[in-house]
């Protein structure tokens, strides 16, 4: 039986598909750059990246792994974006010595004037580089900035002004900064939040345990949805633990963050995965939509519209992410799907 399409539904109980419609809106994955906010060559399998897909990523907007690469090192951009990695971030911030900002940030230049639209971290608002970063990165193609030790609106606006249509991702990793995260989120210009983990912890003294950290994940959140914009981005994970990766990026998507930074490519499938569709989420949106059209396709009671806006966001996520999946569904021994599963 083949299951209805997950949109009509949506339209037919007037349910917007989740917080932000430009996010969840359908996915073509064969569209080719039309945009910073497009697909661009995806594959059938966005897990699985071969020479054929350099230049694959994914739609800023639901993007989930966020690979920084110190800009000094030029000769580690290619493999970058041959990584599995959805963004690129080309640092001259954190992980550039001052006295090296000037080299980086002409690496990076060199690299976007050759026609990469990759992303660029750069130096905080009222640092000695920050204008200098902007003027440098006016004079290219950038995909956009990622903008430290943002603090309030004006670092963003200041940003934009000079940066005109430039997406920004406004790091927030102060507690002056979490202070007026809400008003932060809310600046012209601002794109995704993002939680700078490690200079929060040295800014405030707290540990990294997740209950340590779950109030500021938290405000991250509500600010992020209450200005509809993308879910933030979480911050990275030090370390090579893969048990210690999966299970913070685990903490991430509990927290309802879409994005991780990475700091290194090998960090970027893990991160993926575990902020992805799971193969028992997307088993279960197919099997409440074919019983929602094997009892009719009508609304039966109030947990429908939330299951709908759940099932929806799924399967579409899913698509966008280029993970193959049969919309055949057809199991009467599968037990029906839970109704008090009402959120992703």
């Amino acid at each position: 039986m083949n299951p209805p399409r997950t949109r009509l539904f949506a339209r037919l109980a007037g349910f917007p598909v989740g917080n932000n419609a430009q996010a969840l809106a359908p996915v073509d994955p064969t569209w080719i750059d039309r945009g910073p906010l497009c697909v661009v060559n995806a594959p059938k399998n966005a897990t699985a990246i071969d020479p054929d897909d350099i230049g694959f990523r994914i739609d800023p907007v639901l993007a989930r792994s966020w690979l920084l690469v110190n800009g000094l090192q030029y000769e580690r951009f290619q493999a970058a974006v041959q990584s599995r990695a959805d963004i690129v971030v080309l640092d001259i911030e954190d992980a550039v010595a001052p006295r090296d900002k000037v080299a980086a940030r002409k690496n990076v230049v060199r690299w976007l004037g050759d026609g990469n639209r990759d992303w660029v971290r750069v130096n905080g608002f009222g640092t000695q580089w920050w204008a200098d970063d902007l003027d440098a990165l006016s004079k290219v193609t950038v995909g956009g900035v990622m903008l430290a030790m943002v603090e309030s609106v004006d670092h963003v606006t200041e940003t934009a002004k000079r940066l005109p249509g430039v997406p920004i991702v406004a790091l927030v990793e102060t507690a002056r900064g979490l202070e007026r995260i809400s008003e932060i989120a809310l600046a012209k210009g601002t794109f995704r939040l993002a939680f700078g983990i490690g200079d929060f912890r040295r800014d405030t003294g707290f540990g990294d345990q997740p209950a340590t950290l779950a109030y500021a994940r938290s405000r991250f959140t509500i600010a992020a949805k209450a200005a509809h914009l993308p879910s933030a981005i979480d911050g990275p994970t030090v370390g090579s633990s893969a048990l210690k990766l999966s299970e913070a990026t685990a903490v991430s998507a509990e927290f309802g963050m879409t994005g991780k930074i990475c700091l290194t490519p090998d960090q970027c499938a893990a991160v993926n995965e575990g902020l992805s569709p799971s193969h028992e989420e997307i088993a279960w949106a197919l099997e409440f939509f074919a019983e929602f059209e094997r009892d009719g396709g009508e609304i039966r009671n109030g947990s429908d519209l939330p299951r709908i806006a759940r099932g929806t966001k799924i399967l579409d996520l899913a698509r966008a992410y280029g993970i193959e999946f049969s919309e055949e569904y057809d199991d009467p021994d599968h037990m029906p799907a839970p109704s008090d599963t009402y959120h992703y």
